[in-house]
Protein backbone atom coordinates (compact mmCIF):
# COMPACT_ATOMS: atom_id res chain seq x y z
CA UNK A 1 0.00 0.00 0.00
CA UNK A 2 3.01 2.42 0.55
CA UNK A 3 4.37 1.57 -2.66
CA UNK A 4 1.44 2.35 -4.46
CA UNK A 5 0.83 5.85 -2.91
CA UNK A 6 4.44 6.77 -3.34
CA UNK A 7 4.11 5.53 -7.26
CA UNK A 8 0.88 7.93 -7.14
CA UNK A 9 2.35 10.58 -5.78
CA UNK A 10 5.61 10.58 -8.44
CA UNK A 11 3.33 10.30 -11.09
CA UNK A 12 1.18 13.30 -9.94
CA UNK A 13 5.06 15.36 -9.73
CA UNK A 14 5.20 14.68 -13.16
CA UNK A 15 7.95 11.86 -12.96
CA UNK A 16 8.13 8.53 -14.71
CA UNK A 17 7.89 5.63 -13.41
CA UNK A 18 8.64 1.86 -14.08
CA UNK A 19 7.58 -0.87 -12.10
CA UNK A 20 9.11 -4.69 -12.40
CA UNK A 21 6.86 -6.85 -10.84
CA UNK A 22 5.43 -10.42 -10.51
CA UNK A 23 2.58 -11.05 -12.23
CA UNK A 24 -0.09 -12.10 -9.46
CA UNK A 25 -2.25 -14.88 -10.08
CA UNK A 26 -4.50 -14.81 -13.20
CA UNK A 27 -3.76 -11.09 -13.48
CA UNK A 28 -4.35 -9.66 -16.58
CA UNK A 29 -2.07 -6.62 -18.05
CA UNK A 30 -2.56 -3.34 -16.52
CA UNK A 31 -4.22 -0.68 -17.73
CA UNK A 32 -2.07 1.62 -19.86
CA UNK A 33 -1.38 4.83 -17.99
CA UNK A 34 0.83 7.81 -18.72
CA UNK A 35 4.26 8.30 -17.10
CA UNK A 36 3.93 4.35 -15.30
CA UNK A 37 5.26 1.59 -17.43
CA UNK A 38 4.38 -2.01 -15.83
CA UNK A 39 7.23 -4.81 -16.60
CA UNK A 40 5.48 -8.15 -15.28
CA UNK A 41 7.67 -11.26 -14.71
CA UNK A 42 7.12 -14.88 -13.90
CA UNK A 43 6.37 -15.30 -10.56
CA UNK A 44 5.97 -18.33 -8.28
CA UNK A 45 3.56 -18.84 -4.93
CA UNK A 46 4.69 -17.61 -1.62
CA UNK A 47 4.97 -20.60 0.90
CA UNK A 48 2.13 -20.12 3.46
CA UNK A 49 0.36 -16.91 1.29
CA UNK A 50 -0.59 -18.88 -2.09
CA UNK A 51 -2.09 -15.77 -3.14
CA UNK A 52 0.88 -14.08 -3.26
CA UNK A 53 3.31 -14.79 -5.80
CA UNK A 54 7.34 -13.59 -5.44
CA UNK A 55 9.26 -13.05 -8.68
CA UNK A 56 11.80 -15.34 -9.79
CA UNK A 57 15.53 -13.98 -10.79
CA UNK A 58 15.66 -11.97 -13.85
CA UNK A 59 19.18 -10.19 -14.45
CA UNK A 60 19.67 -10.87 -17.99
CA UNK A 61 15.86 -9.66 -18.92
CA UNK A 62 16.74 -6.52 -16.67
CA UNK A 63 20.24 -5.88 -17.81
CA UNK A 64 18.62 -6.15 -21.12
CA UNK A 65 15.86 -3.97 -20.30
CA UNK A 66 17.60 -1.16 -18.67
CA UNK A 67 20.30 -0.96 -21.72
CA UNK A 68 18.04 -0.08 -24.18
CA UNK A 69 16.27 2.63 -21.82
CA UNK A 70 18.85 2.95 -18.73
CA UNK A 71 16.67 4.67 -16.05
CA UNK A 72 18.31 7.73 -13.82
CA UNK A 73 17.89 5.02 -11.03
CA UNK A 74 16.81 1.92 -9.43
CA UNK A 75 14.56 1.49 -6.62
CA UNK A 76 14.37 -1.83 -5.14
CA UNK A 77 11.39 -2.80 -2.84
CA UNK A 78 11.32 -6.43 -2.69
CA UNK A 79 14.00 -8.34 -1.46
CA UNK A 80 13.78 -11.60 -3.01
CA UNK A 81 14.96 -12.88 -5.90
CA UNK A 82 13.79 -10.53 -7.90
CA UNK A 83 14.95 -7.29 -5.81
CA UNK A 84 19.00 -9.57 -5.43
CA UNK A 85 18.60 -9.36 -9.47
CA UNK A 86 17.86 -5.96 -10.19
CA UNK A 87 20.51 -4.67 -7.80
CA UNK A 88 22.91 -7.26 -9.59
CA UNK A 89 21.65 -5.61 -12.85
CA UNK A 90 21.97 -2.07 -11.82
CA UNK A 91 25.39 -2.88 -10.41
CA UNK A 92 26.45 -4.08 -14.08
CA UNK A 93 24.91 -1.33 -15.67
CA UNK A 94 26.89 1.21 -12.69
CA UNK A 95 23.18 2.79 -12.24
CA UNK A 96 22.39 4.42 -9.22
CA UNK A 97 20.13 2.32 -6.58
CA UNK A 98 18.00 2.97 -3.58
CA UNK A 99 16.09 0.63 -1.82
CA UNK A 100 13.71 0.13 1.05
CA UNK A 101 13.35 -1.85 4.41
CA UNK A 102 9.82 -3.12 4.57
CA UNK A 103 9.62 -6.30 6.14
CA UNK A 104 11.19 -7.73 8.95
CA UNK A 105 11.62 -10.95 7.42
CA UNK A 106 14.38 -12.02 9.73
CA UNK A 107 11.99 -11.72 12.73
CA UNK A 108 9.23 -13.68 10.38
CA UNK A 109 11.49 -16.83 11.12
CA UNK A 110 9.83 -17.78 14.46
CA UNK A 111 6.12 -17.85 13.02
CA UNK A 112 7.47 -20.08 11.05
CA UNK A 113 9.69 -23.12 12.16
CA UNK A 114 12.36 -22.18 10.67
CA UNK A 115 14.00 -20.40 13.41
CA UNK A 116 17.43 -21.66 12.53
CA UNK A 117 17.41 -19.17 9.15
CA UNK A 118 17.50 -15.87 11.24
CA UNK A 119 21.58 -15.52 11.25
CA UNK A 120 21.40 -16.12 7.39
CA UNK A 121 18.29 -14.57 6.70
CA UNK A 122 19.62 -11.48 8.66
CA UNK A 123 23.06 -11.41 6.45
CA UNK A 124 21.36 -11.89 3.69
CA UNK A 125 19.20 -8.39 3.90
CA UNK A 126 22.20 -6.86 4.94
CA UNK A 127 24.70 -7.90 1.95
CA UNK A 128 21.61 -6.91 -0.29
CA UNK A 129 20.97 -3.32 1.20
CA UNK A 130 24.38 -2.76 1.79
CA UNK A 131 25.03 -3.16 -2.33
CA UNK A 132 22.87 -0.48 -2.87
CA UNK A 133 23.15 3.54 -2.06
CA UNK A 134 20.58 4.15 0.70
CA UNK A 135 17.95 2.10 2.57
CA UNK A 136 15.21 3.96 3.75
CA UNK A 137 13.28 2.92 6.79
CA UNK A 138 9.87 4.08 8.42
CA UNK A 139 11.06 5.07 12.21
CA UNK A 140 14.08 6.74 13.76
CA UNK A 141 14.12 3.52 16.19
CA UNK A 142 14.50 1.21 12.93
CA UNK A 143 17.49 3.66 11.67
CA UNK A 144 19.10 3.21 14.67
CA UNK A 145 18.01 -0.60 14.95
CA UNK A 146 19.30 -0.86 11.59
CA UNK A 147 22.84 0.74 12.06
CA UNK A 148 23.87 -0.83 14.86
CA UNK A 149 22.98 -4.03 12.60
CA UNK A 150 25.29 -3.08 9.99
CA UNK A 151 23.38 -1.56 7.24
CA UNK A 152 25.17 1.10 5.80
CA UNK A 153 23.77 4.65 4.13
CA UNK A 154 20.43 3.99 6.31
CA UNK A 155 18.26 6.71 5.48
CA UNK A 156 14.23 8.07 7.07
CA UNK A 157 11.28 7.39 4.64
CA UNK A 158 8.19 7.97 7.66
CA UNK A 159 4.40 7.49 6.46
CA UNK A 160 1.72 9.29 5.86
CA UNK A 161 -1.79 9.07 6.48
CA UNK A 162 -4.56 10.40 4.19
CA UNK A 163 -6.62 11.93 6.44
CA UNK A 164 -8.91 12.91 4.01
CA UNK A 165 -10.03 9.10 3.84
CA UNK A 166 -9.76 8.21 7.55
CA UNK A 167 -11.25 10.31 9.99
CA UNK A 168 -14.49 9.91 12.50
CA UNK A 169 -16.92 11.28 9.80
CA UNK A 170 -17.39 8.13 8.44
CA UNK A 171 -18.58 6.44 11.52
CA UNK A 172 -21.34 4.55 10.74
CA UNK A 173 -24.48 3.21 12.79
CA UNK A 174 -25.98 0.76 9.91
CA UNK A 175 -22.75 -0.85 9.74
CA UNK A 176 -22.39 -1.40 13.54
CA UNK A 177 -26.01 -2.76 13.45
CA UNK A 178 -24.59 -5.10 11.35
CA UNK A 179 -21.85 -6.22 14.22
CA UNK A 180 -25.04 -6.39 16.18
CA UNK A 181 -23.39 -3.47 18.17
CA UNK A 182 -25.54 -1.16 19.41
CA UNK A 183 -24.26 2.65 20.22
CA UNK A 184 -23.15 1.86 23.69
CA UNK A 185 -21.37 -1.98 23.10
CA UNK A 186 -17.55 -1.74 22.99
CA UNK A 187 -16.54 -2.73 19.44
CA UNK A 188 -13.13 -4.36 19.10
CA UNK A 189 -11.27 -3.86 15.96
CA UNK A 190 -7.83 -5.41 13.98
CA UNK A 191 -6.91 -4.65 10.61
CA UNK A 192 -4.76 -6.32 8.67
CA UNK A 193 -3.43 -10.06 7.30
CA UNK A 194 -4.53 -12.53 10.06
CA UNK A 195 -1.27 -14.77 9.86
CA UNK A 196 1.31 -15.63 12.54
CA UNK A 197 3.63 -12.92 12.55
CA UNK A 198 0.44 -10.34 13.17
CA UNK A 199 0.32 -11.34 16.29
CA UNK A 200 -3.04 -12.23 15.83
CA UNK A 201 -4.24 -14.95 18.69
CA UNK A 202 -2.91 -12.10 20.89
CA UNK A 203 -5.80 -10.09 20.06
CA UNK A 204 -8.53 -12.60 20.42
CA UNK A 205 -7.06 -13.85 23.84
CA UNK A 206 -7.02 -10.09 24.63
CA UNK A 207 -11.14 -9.77 23.56
CA UNK A 208 -11.74 -12.57 25.81
CA UNK A 209 -10.29 -10.87 28.88
CA UNK A 210 -12.07 -7.87 27.71
CA UNK A 211 -15.92 -9.95 27.14
CA UNK A 212 -15.51 -11.42 30.48
CA UNK A 213 -15.92 -7.67 31.94
CA UNK A 214 -18.16 -6.71 29.08
CA UNK A 215 -20.28 -9.56 27.37
CA UNK A 216 -21.70 -7.16 24.69
CA UNK A 217 -18.51 -6.29 23.41
CA UNK A 218 -17.68 -7.41 19.52
CA UNK A 219 -14.93 -8.08 17.54
CA UNK A 220 -14.63 -7.26 14.30
CA UNK A 221 -11.64 -8.15 12.18
CA UNK A 222 -10.65 -6.95 8.71
CA UNK A 223 -8.28 -8.39 6.35
CA UNK A 224 -8.02 -12.27 4.99
CA UNK A 225 -4.58 -14.79 5.15
CA UNK A 226 -3.72 -17.93 6.27
CA UNK A 227 -5.19 -18.11 9.93
CA UNK A 228 -8.71 -16.93 8.99
CA UNK A 229 -10.32 -20.79 8.78
CA UNK A 230 -8.87 -21.66 12.31
CA UNK A 231 -9.93 -18.50 14.21
CA UNK A 232 -13.35 -18.82 12.72
CA UNK A 233 -13.33 -22.00 14.55
CA UNK A 234 -12.01 -21.10 17.37
CA UNK A 235 -13.76 -17.43 17.35
CA UNK A 236 -17.64 -18.41 15.90
CA UNK A 237 -19.04 -14.75 17.25
CA UNK A 238 -16.12 -12.56 15.67
CA UNK A 239 -17.38 -10.59 13.20
CA UNK A 240 -15.01 -11.29 9.44
CA UNK A 241 -14.90 -8.21 7.23
CA UNK A 242 -12.27 -9.79 4.53
CA UNK A 243 -10.41 -7.46 2.84
CA UNK A 244 -11.73 -3.91 2.60
CA UNK A 245 -10.95 -1.07 0.78
CA UNK A 246 -11.88 2.64 0.14
CA UNK A 247 -14.46 4.10 1.78
CA UNK A 248 -15.76 0.49 3.34
CA UNK A 249 -12.53 0.12 4.82
CA UNK A 250 -12.92 3.83 6.45
CA UNK A 251 -15.95 3.14 7.45
CA UNK A 252 -14.65 -0.08 9.15
CA UNK A 253 -12.47 2.07 10.83
CA UNK A 254 -14.58 5.11 12.48
CA UNK A 255 -17.58 2.31 13.50
CA UNK A 256 -14.84 0.73 15.61
CA UNK A 257 -13.81 1.85 19.65
CA UNK A 258 -10.84 0.31 20.54
CA UNK A 259 -8.04 -0.39 18.43
CA UNK A 260 -5.82 -3.62 18.99
CA UNK A 261 -2.21 -3.81 17.57
CA UNK A 262 -0.34 -6.85 18.65
CA UNK A 263 2.53 -7.40 16.03
CA UNK A 264 5.76 -7.53 17.09
CA UNK A 265 7.40 -7.87 13.47
CA UNK A 266 6.54 -4.64 11.77
CA UNK A 267 8.91 -2.19 10.16
CA UNK A 268 6.06 0.44 10.46
CA UNK A 269 2.54 -0.82 10.77
CA UNK A 270 0.63 1.70 8.47
CA UNK A 271 -3.25 0.35 10.35
CA UNK A 272 -2.08 2.46 13.48
CA UNK A 273 -2.31 5.81 12.38
CA UNK A 274 -4.80 4.91 10.17
CA UNK A 275 -7.20 3.87 13.17
CA UNK A 276 -5.95 6.96 15.25
CA UNK A 277 -7.37 9.13 11.92
CA UNK A 278 -10.16 7.53 12.36
CA UNK A 279 -10.70 8.29 15.97
CA UNK A 280 -9.49 5.07 17.44
CA UNK A 281 -8.15 4.63 21.22
CA UNK A 282 -5.16 2.37 20.00
CA UNK A 283 -3.46 -0.13 22.16
CA UNK A 284 0.13 -1.31 20.93
CA UNK A 285 3.30 -2.91 21.77
CA UNK A 286 5.84 -0.06 22.11
CA UNK A 287 7.52 -0.45 18.91
CA UNK A 288 7.47 0.51 15.37
CA UNK A 289 4.65 3.32 14.24
CA UNK A 290 2.92 3.11 17.22
CA UNK A 291 6.04 4.29 19.40
CA UNK A 292 6.38 6.95 16.91
CA UNK A 293 3.27 8.15 17.09
CA UNK A 294 1.83 7.49 20.54
CA UNK A 295 2.11 9.31 23.89
CA UNK A 296 1.21 6.36 26.44
CA UNK A 297 -1.38 7.62 28.54
CA UNK A 298 -2.43 10.36 26.29
CA UNK A 299 -3.79 9.47 23.20
CA UNK A 300 -3.36 6.47 23.37
CA UNK A 301 -1.58 3.42 25.35
CA UNK A 302 1.94 1.20 24.77
CA UNK A 303 2.54 -1.73 26.17
CA UNK A 304 6.26 -2.62 26.92
CA UNK A 305 7.55 -6.34 24.75
CA UNK A 306 8.19 -7.57 28.12
CA UNK A 307 4.75 -10.21 27.77
CA UNK A 308 1.71 -11.16 26.37
CA UNK A 309 0.12 -11.34 30.09
CA UNK A 310 0.92 -7.08 30.11
CA UNK A 311 -0.76 -6.68 26.47
CA UNK A 312 -4.38 -8.45 28.03
CA UNK A 313 -4.60 -6.43 30.62
CA UNK A 314 -3.94 -3.40 29.21
CA UNK A 315 -6.20 -3.66 26.79
CA UNK A 316 -9.16 -5.06 29.45
CA UNK A 317 -8.14 -1.97 32.25
CA UNK A 318 -8.84 0.35 28.68
CA UNK A 319 -11.92 -1.41 27.47
CA UNK A 320 -13.55 -0.83 31.27
CA UNK A 321 -12.82 3.21 31.61
CA UNK A 322 -15.25 4.81 28.76
CA UNK A 323 -13.95 8.45 30.30
CA UNK A 324 -10.37 7.17 29.21
CA UNK A 325 -10.92 5.76 25.83
CA UNK A 326 -12.86 8.90 24.74
CA UNK A 327 -10.11 11.07 25.78
CA UNK A 328 -7.72 8.79 23.79
CA UNK A 329 -9.69 8.88 20.38
CA UNK A 330 -9.88 12.39 20.29
CA UNK A 331 -6.58 13.22 21.09
CA UNK A 332 -5.71 10.38 17.99
CA UNK A 333 -7.00 12.19 15.63
CA UNK A 334 -5.24 15.69 16.58
CA UNK A 335 -1.43 13.53 17.04
CA UNK A 336 -1.49 12.06 13.16
CA UNK A 337 -3.60 15.33 11.42
CA UNK A 338 -0.02 16.73 10.13
CA UNK A 339 0.91 13.60 8.65
CA UNK A 340 1.33 14.23 5.03
CA UNK A 341 1.58 12.23 1.98
CA UNK A 342 3.00 14.92 -0.02
CA UNK A 343 5.80 15.82 2.58
CA UNK A 344 6.77 11.79 2.46
CA UNK A 345 6.59 11.89 -1.48
CA UNK A 346 8.89 15.24 -1.27
CA UNK A 347 11.20 13.15 1.15
CA UNK A 348 11.38 9.86 -1.36
CA UNK A 349 12.47 12.14 -4.44
CA UNK A 350 14.74 13.99 -2.15
CA UNK A 351 16.77 10.93 -1.36
CA UNK A 352 17.05 9.54 -4.37
CA UNK A 353 18.18 13.11 -5.37
CA UNK A 354 20.93 12.99 -3.04
CA UNK A 355 21.52 9.15 -4.15
CA UNK A 356 22.24 10.36 -7.92
CA UNK A 357 24.44 13.31 -6.61
CA UNK A 358 26.95 10.87 -4.88
CA UNK A 359 26.70 8.14 -7.51
CA UNK A 360 27.65 10.78 -10.27
CA UNK A 361 30.38 12.10 -8.27
CA UNK A 362 32.22 8.85 -8.60
CA UNK A 363 30.87 8.01 -11.65
CA UNK A 364 31.02 10.49 -14.50
CA UNK A 365 34.49 11.04 -14.96
CA UNK A 366 34.40 6.83 -16.27
CA UNK A 367 30.64 6.77 -18.10
CA UNK A 368 28.76 8.72 -19.56
CA UNK A 369 25.51 7.09 -21.08
CA UNK A 370 22.89 8.37 -23.22
CA UNK A 371 19.58 8.79 -22.29
CA UNK A 372 16.86 9.65 -25.00
CA UNK A 373 19.78 10.98 -27.04
CA UNK A 374 21.46 13.28 -24.71
CA UNK A 375 24.25 12.68 -22.09
CA UNK A 376 23.09 11.50 -18.66
CA UNK A 377 24.51 14.73 -16.62
CA UNK A 378 23.07 16.65 -18.45
CA UNK A 379 19.72 15.17 -18.06
CA UNK A 380 20.20 15.06 -14.00
CA UNK A 381 18.27 18.71 -13.15
CA UNK A 382 15.20 17.42 -14.68
CA UNK A 383 14.41 15.10 -11.82
CA UNK A 384 10.37 15.08 -12.99
CA UNK A 385 11.42 13.04 -15.92
CA UNK A 386 13.01 10.09 -13.70
CA UNK A 387 12.20 6.64 -14.73
CA UNK A 388 11.86 4.79 -11.57
CA UNK A 389 11.85 0.81 -10.38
Amino acid sequence: MTLGRIVEGLLRLGHTVQVVRPRQNKEADGIPRDGLEEVLCMGIPLPTYAELRFGLPSKSRLTALWSAMRPDIVHVATEGPLGWSAVAAARKLQLPISSSFHTNFHSYSKHYGIGLLKSPIESYLRKLHNRTQATMVPTHALVRELQARGFQNVALLSRGVATEQFNPSHRSAALRAQWGAQEDDLVVLLVGRLAKEKNVGLVVSAYRAIQARQPRAKLVLVGDGPLRKALQGTCPEAHFAGTRKGQELAAHYASADLFLFASMTETFGNVVPEAMASGLAVVSFDNAAAKELIVSGDNGLLVSAAGDLAFVNACVSLACDRRLIHQYRTRAVAAVAHLSWDKIYDSFVQTLRNVLENHNRQFLPVVSPLVSGLPAQERLPHAHESPLL
